[in-house]
């Protein structure tokens, strides 16, 4: 008979859980960051974007893209058996920044996912975490049509800390979503021994 322990519920009942906030301007990929990585079916609170919007929403650099998040995106995937994350994608547009507070409650750490065509459309989310010292890493995510700048480049164009990480990646991939995240774990511990001992992480 198998032991208790290999009961995959009872392992999700004591594994420790993190949240991680996915933020960043309106469309640069955070409804698809979460989706592409999570192990359950993402919660999405996607509405189509009509002419009521219009003035409001700046769509410059995104006029193909036809729906856009009015909550929250929510999704989650399993590091190890002893560790499970919560990836709570906020709201890009600047009318429902009002939200950001509430989500990012309880958050260990936040990706702040960038776009090089409109790169100040991540400032709002690099200004939000600074402000409220909530470690975070910095997603490059390269759109096809984009162009191809260094890290190096875009961390002095966002005048950032040079101990904040930044990568570049493809929201749309599994994998490189995964390199992000594990990415923010490490720095996260590398800036707390007390939450490195308390986190069972492990590359």
């Amino acid at each position: 008979m198998a032991s208790g322990s290999s009961d995959p519920r009872r392992r999700t009942l004591t594994a420790t859980a993190v949240k991680i906030i996915i933020a960043g301007g309106f469309g640069v990929g955070k409804t698809t960051m979460v989706g592409s990585v999570s192990e359950v079916a993402p919660l999405r609170t996607e509405e189509v974007i009509t002419e009521a919007s219009a003035g409001i929403d700046d769509l410059s650099g995104v006029k193909h893209k036809t729906t856009t998040t009015v909550a929250l995106d929510f999704g989650r995937i399993t590091i190890n058996p002893e560790l499970i994350l919560y990836l709570f994608g906020t709201p890009g547009q600047d009318r429902f920044w009002f939200m950001w507070d509430e989500l990012s409650r309880g958050a260990l750490g936040a990706v702040v996912l960038a776009d090089t065509r409109r790169l100040d459309s991540c400032f709002a989310a690099v200004d939000f975490f600074e402000s409220r010292n909530l470690p975070f890493v910095v997603g490059v995510n390269c759109f096809d049509d984009g162009y191809r700048y260094t890290t190096e480049e875009v961390s002095e164009a966002l005048d950032l800390d040079p101990s904040v990480p930044m990568l570049l990646c493809d929201a749309r991939d599994r994998e490189s979503t995964k390199q992000v995240l594990v990415t923010l774990m490490e720095h996260l511990m590398a800036g707390s021994e007390d939450l490195a001992a308390s986190i069972p992480f492990a590359r």
